[in-house]
């Protein structure tokens, strides 16, 4: 997205290297993103708007689709890919090739609406994965859990009115970009927390409105909205989260989805700017979500 971004490609090759230097990418499998189809976007996104990113993509330079959203000759084929990510992940662990999978991607979609691209996303993948599980797999119930620092208004958006999915979420709030407060329902359990907010502040909102939704739900499956920008290092934000807090809600995440979905998780790389705790958070996710 430009020299000096926050959304670099830096921050994949700082999980790759954090991963091999863990020795935890032998117990791995892996898999190269495919690019995801036009049907499989228009799940999520209008056919007109899928056709406009594609139309928007420059020959050379950048080309800015709102002050923080940039678009080089290359955004398109790896958006799909992002995508398409959540696509396989979901085939592989619907067919128990895996009971979960990590899909490191970029660029991030959660704050991509229906027909709109903002906040460094074009087309929201954990969304693209949910329809699929939906409309593919046949699955009448999917939770999406967000614990990026900032609200995905673009699941939210996409998923607002569809009872098959259930979204819980925390996030800094007054911060970036400025949803998550009005709407709440019963399938849209968002929890705004203050600057300052802690690990507690966390485990509080997990357990007196998460929980509860994710029990009347019962949801088949569990997608990830899986941003690591709210620890108290990264300088994005305001939230003072540390790495034991990643590993409590990943651990909660792991225990709910043996509980009500036969383990199946898809995690998707949202945010999260710092490299070497981006890095150490991500593996330490994988690390959780590999272990028995």
């Amino acid at each position: 997205m430009g020299s000096g971004h926050p959304e670099s490609p830096a921050r994949l090759l700082a999980i790759e290297a954090a991963l091999v230097a863990s020795g935890l990418q032998k117990h791995l499998l892996c898999f190269e993103a495919p690019l995801a189809t036009h049907a499989q976007l228009e799940r999520v996104h209008g056919a007109s708007y899928v056709q406009s990113i594609e139309a928007a993509v420059p020959q050379s330079g950048l080309r800015y689709l709102d002050p923080d959203t940039a678009m080089n000759p290359h955004t398109w084929t790896a958006a799909l890919r992002s995508a398409g990510a959540a696509v396989l992940a979901t085939d592989l662990v619907m067919a128990g090739t895996v009971s979960n999978a990590f899909c490191a991607v970029r660029p991030p979609g959660h704050h991509a609406e229906r027909g709109h691209a903002m906040g460094f996303c074009f087309f929201n993948n954990v969304a693209v994965g949910a329809a699929h599980a939906l409309e593919k797999h046949k699955l009448t119930r999917v939770a999406i859990v967000d614990f990026d620092v900032h609200h995905g208004n673009g699941t939210e958006d996409i998923f607002r009115d569809d009872e098959r999915v259930l979204m819980v979420s925390t996030f800094q709030h007054p911060f970036y970009p400025g949803s998550g407060i009005g709407g709440r329902s019963d399938r849209m359990v968002n929890v705004p927390l203050p600057a300052g907010s802690g690990g507690a502040d966390l485990r509080d909102a997990v357990e007196k409105h998460w929980r509860p939704a994710i029990e009347r739900f019962i949801p088949e499956m569990i997608f990830v909205s899986a941003g690591f920008d709210a620890h108290r290092d990264d300088e994005m934000a305001g939230l003072q989260w540390v790495d034991g807090d990643y590993d409590w809600i990943t651990h909660w995440i792991k225990t709910i989805a043996d509980e009500f979905a036969g383990g199946r998780v898809v995690s998707l790389l949202e945010g999260g700017y710092e490299l070497p705790l981006l890095a150490r958070n991500v593996v330490n996710h994988i690390a959780i979500l590999v272990g028995d």
